[in-house]
């Protein structure tokens, strides 16, 4: 048990460093030499210093992350506060280590936001994924999200770093930065949740058809769940079972090559699921997102 423990405490702390990694040549090879803002508390800290210079950004940034990590701490537990510290110390001093030892050159604009974000997004991703994060909006769209749980964590860091962007391009009359990093921060929130909710997303069947039980036990051995419905059909007036699957994206081109040998005449409803959980799928946790 105790060897099952500290395996999976390894991973943990393996997928949370290469997110760091990734999240910091994202930063400086695509954000920094382009002068995009990733919004998040360092543009709220940049707004606050512009107004009251007198205030440092660094020790802003601390003030306002410490009661976020307080009840972060109080939500979540011991184990969240501990990764998530790790995540934010690391991935801080990975993005100045890596500044020190080379110097991207810029870009165009277009290219360092949407690969930029692609890969600050994948960054992200992999941190959030194993229940941690590097503190600021990241930390904040956690704790909105329980009482937001009908959107998405990308949306609700989009929604937040999209009013920091704002505000910065009204203090620092900068346009241009604001556009270019709300295009950043729409393809880092849909890779987030791609990473965060992808894991249990899937594809969801319903098939009508004439030999359902034919194509129900196929389905059955091949390993493909299989729901039975009882329907009546508006235009017959009959009963017909609709048989309803959830399977993995992969697997609805099997799914579809069944049906179609067996009743190349079935009605097949084919649609997408943000995530399935379940037996042979994503396992609900309580104080998961």
């Amino acid at each position: 048990m105790k060897k099952e423990t500290f395996n999976k405490g390894a991973k943990e702390y393996f997928v949370i460093t290469l997110g760091c990694v990734i999240y910091a040549i994202a930063f400086d090879w695509f954000y920094l030499p382009n002068n995009l803002t990733c919004g998040g508390l360092t543009g709220v800290a940049q707004i606050i210093h512009h107004f009251v210079p007198i205030l440092p950004i660094g020790g802003m940034l601390i003030a306002m992350n410490v009661p976020l990590y307080l009840l972060g701490f109080k939500r979540y537990g011991f184990r969240f506060l501990v990764k998530s510290l790790y995540a934010m110390a690391l991935s801080s001093v990975l993005v100045d280590a890596l500044a020190s030892l080379y110097t991207f050159q810029a870009m165009e604009e277009l290219l360092a936001c949407v690969y930029g974000g692609v890969l600050l997004g994948v960054g992200c991703g992999l941190i959030n994924s194993m229940e941690s994060n590097t503190g600021g909006t990241e930390l904040l769209s956690w704790l909105l999200k329980r009482q937001l749980p009908q959107l998405s964590l990308g949306n609700v860091m989009l929604g937040l770093d999209l009013i920091v962007i704002i505000g910065y391009a009204a203090a620092f009359r900068k346009l241009d930065n604001a556009l270019y990093g709300g295009i950043a921060l729409f393809v880092t929130s849909k890779m987030l949740d791609l990473f965060v909710y992808g894991g249990n997303s899937g594809k969801l069947a319903h098939i009508i058809s004439t030999k359902e039980n034919e194509i129900s036990d196929v389905l059955l051995a091949e390993g493909v769940g299989v729901t039975k419905l009882r329907a009546i059909g508006a235009y017959t007036n009959t009963e017909r079972p609709i048989l309803l699957c959830a399977v993995r994206r992969r697997e609805i081109v099997m799914v579809k090559r069944i049906v179609k040998e067996l009743d190349p005449n079935a009605f097949f409803i084919v649609s997408d699921t943000s995530e399935v959980l379940g037996e042979g799928f994503g396992e609900y946790k309580a104080n998961w997102l």
